[in-house]
């Protein structure tokens, strides 16, 4: 447990300082991100993915390329749709 303690604690600052305000139809228990290269498309993802290695990697190439300025006004990711879609559909089998 305190092996995954520092990622999920990182993962909230990214949240804080990028989401703030933007929870417009996002149900309790989600967050909002952008996805893409180019183009941004707007995706609802559980909260609980956060917790997981995967997503959190996601989370760290955000990190290195907009610090915590998001030019989107939310959670940016920057990778491709479709990599991002196989990523998230493993993590809803869980």
């Amino acid at each position: 447990m305190a092996l995954l303690l520092p990622g999920i604690l990182h993962a909230k600052q990214i949240i804080r300082r990028s989401v703030s305000g933007l929870a417009k139809n996002v149900p309790k228990g989600y967050i909002a991100v952008y996805v893409g290269e180019e183009q941004k498309k707007r995706f609802v993802v559980p909260i609980s993915y956060l917790n997981q290695p995967s997503f959190q990697e996601l989370l760290s190439k955000a990190e290195d390329e907009f610090g915590f300025h998001h030019p989107m006004g939310g959670l940016t990711i920057p990778c491709r749709e479709d990599i991002f879609n196989n990523i998230t559909s493993r993590l809803s089998e869980f």
